[in-house]
């Protein structure tokens, strides 16, 4: 067991892109120490006496924490995901890619909660969410695992994970905060997604807001998307969650999450 923990943190050294010599470097000094802390940390610590909830609890906030730093260069979530499923399968249990495909965009979320704080507004990091998909993972429970079960509400704004602020009283949006809701909604869903066409969606966004639905004739208007192209950006932002359908305005209309 022990040899399966130290081949897998020395696997993880390599795909990180740190040879043994650059870990002496100062050039990588401010990157290497966090993600090596973290891994020798967890090299150490027993799980001896310990009961499930504490294990899963401990196990949340580790890869919490390793997701957070942003070790891997490019797709970083899943990059964690494939690491911390073959990390399970070296501390015995029978982890399978299946519900992370099945909630990849859940994970992902529940990774942000897991290290976002707004004290300003009482806002926490908490490991809760983390722990609801780990216990389906590693005890087979058969808890719901909605992304709006982890949006922040507060009292004049609604404010979800990414911090989309939204005026309800004056109907302002603040764009730049949307935009940063959108980007990382989009590349979440895939690390491929062109500025272009995160920009025509928040123009969308800007023209829309959350309370009035489009179809493809106004994403036309709006971004001059060709028939064909306005299709493909509203089926991808139906896909990854940033909009849904509408019923009761005609066929094919939609509105912003």
């Amino acid at each position: 067991m022990l040899k399966k923990r130290k081949n897998l943190y020395k696997t993880v050294s390599e795909r990180a892109g740190i040879g043994k010599n650059e870990c002496f470097m100062e050039v990588h000094q401010n990157f290497v120490q966090p993600w090596t802390m973290i891994l020798q940390r967890e090299k150490k610590f027993s799980y001896k006496n310990l009961s499930m909830e504490e294990i899963i609890h401990h196990l949340a906030f580790f890869v919490s924490r390793l997701w957070q730093i942003h070790v891997f260069g490019e797709g970083n979530t899943r990059t964690t995901a494939v690491f911390f499923i073959k990390y399970l399968r070296t501390l015995g249990f029978d982890a399978t890619n299946d519900i992370f495909a099945e909630n990849a965009w859940y994970f992902r979320n529940a990774l942000v909660r897991a290290n976002y704080n707004d004290l300003k507004n009482g806002v926490h990091e908490t490991t809760e969410y983390l722990e609801l998909f780990l216990r389906n993972l590693l005890l087979d429970e058969k808890n719901e695992l909605h992304n709006r079960t982890m949006h922040i509400s507060g009292r004049s704004a609604e404010v979800d994970i990414e911090r989309v602020k939204v005026d309800i009283e004056s109907g302002e949006v603040d764009i730049e905060s949307a935009k940063v809701d959108i980007r990382n909604k989009l590349l979440s869903f895939s690390d491929t997604i062109s500025e272009k066409t995160i920009n025509h969606t928040v123009e969308i966004f800007s023209k829309c807001g959350k309370e009035n639905c489009f179809g493809r004739t106004i994403v036309e208007e709006i971004t001059g998307l060709k028939p064909s192209g306005a299709s493909k950006l509203i089926k991808l932002l139906v896909d990854s969650e940033v909009i849904v359908p509408v019923t009761g305005h005609g066929k094919g209309k939609y509105r912003f999450q």
